[in-house]
Order: C-alpha cells, then sequence, then structure tokens
C-alpha cells in the first residue's frame, strides 16, 4: 500500500503502516547524522532542552553536499542508519516517530519502535538528486561547525520512502527475503 504523511505524525497515523509500504511524506523534517545525535543526548544529560522539537517529528540520516546556484539543497541520499543506533532508542522514547536512512537496525531500535509506535523508513540509497528533489525550503538550525552534519530543517513534500520498521514489529529486511524465497517454490 502507498500513504501519504504529513509531519508532525501521530502513533495513530503510523498504525495502518506494514513493513514494505510505501510513503509520500510531506511537512518538515530534520537532519542529524551521528555528530548531531551525540551533541543531542549530551545536551540531554546536561538537562538542557534540544534545537528541534521531537513530539511527532521526523529525523533524516543525511549529510547532503553543498547545493549549486539555484538549488535548495545539494544531493541529499541517506546515510548508514546503524550509526545512530546507540542514540535512536532514547529519541524515540521522547516522542521522535519517524527515522529514514539506510541499512539494518539493531534489536534495541526495533524494540524502541514497536514500544512508541514508532516507523523506520528507508530512503534510496545512491538517488540523493531524486530525494533532493522533494525538499522545498532548507534552513540550517545550530552546529554549522558540523558542516553537511549540521542539523537542519527540511520542508519536503512527496518524499519517497518505504517502510523497513513498523509499529507492529514487522521488519522488511526479514519478510522480504523470506517472501522472495517463498516464491520461488
Amino acid at each position: 500500500m502507498q500513504y501519504k504523511l504529513t509531519t508532525p505524525v501521530t502513533r495513530a497515523d503510523l498504525e495502518p503502516l506494514q513493513a514494505g509500504d510505501t510513503v509520500l511524506l510531506s511537512g518538515t523534517v530534520y537532519t542529524a547524522r551521528d555528530a548531531a545525535h551525540q551533541r543531542m543526548c549530551a545536551l540531554l544529560d546536561e538537562g538542557k532542552p534540544l534545537p528541534i522539537p521531537l513530539e511527532g517529528a521526523a529525523v533524516y540520516y543525511v549529510g547532503p553536499t553543498p547545493e549549486r546556484p539555484g538549488e535548495i539543497i545539494g544531493s541529499a541520499g541517506p546515510t548508514t542508519s546503524g550509526r545512530m543506533d546507540a542514540y535512536s532508542p532514547r529519541l524515540l522514547d521522547l516522542g521522535l516517530k519517524l527515522m529514514i536512512g539506510k541499512g539494518k537496525r539493531n534489536q534495541a531500535v526495533k524494540d524502541a519502535v514497536v514500544r512508541n509506535g514508532a516507523v523506520y523508513l528507508a530512503a534510496l540509497g545512491g538517488a540523493g538528486a531524486l530525494m533532493a528533489a522533494s525538499v522545498k525550503e532548507l534552513e540550517v538550525l545550530c552546529w554549522e561547525d558540523l558542516g553537511c552534519e549540521a542539523v537542519r530543517r527540511l520542508e519536503v513534500e512527496n518524499f519517497p520512502l518505504t517502510v523497513i520498521l513498523d509499529a507492529h514489529g514487522g521488519d522488511l529486511y526479514e519478510s522480504g527475503p523470506a517472501a522472495y524465497r517463498n516464491s520461488l517454490g
């Protein structure tokens, strides 16, 4: 199935999604990679507020290339999500609902996704120009010293994604190969 979602999202918005479904996401998406995740968790440890609102939010694991003149963003393909696994359960427990990246996640992240009614979505690896075409606005919010890994606010329209981990424990990295093997007879 294909779904259209607009951020911020709720548990109820994500309830119908199943691993393998496609999503066209619109609204605000924040960018953050491992260095930004580390800084966010340090802020939390210090009892300080985060630079982004987590409740119902979407975080995209991306370090976009510099934009060319007339462009909003450069190539914006996903980075490997496993690098955020140490930080993701904590952010999910604080209200994060959508994580966007590529690759498998560890069991702690899978458990936190189910516990919080969240979803992990895959962006198309190797298709950074396609992903960038969905970005309509960009604002650097903080940590410019991180360069391409600075936290940004993106406004996206019909950002094409695939559900990898659903809120019910479904994992496309497990069910997809199994379905393929079964189809072979």
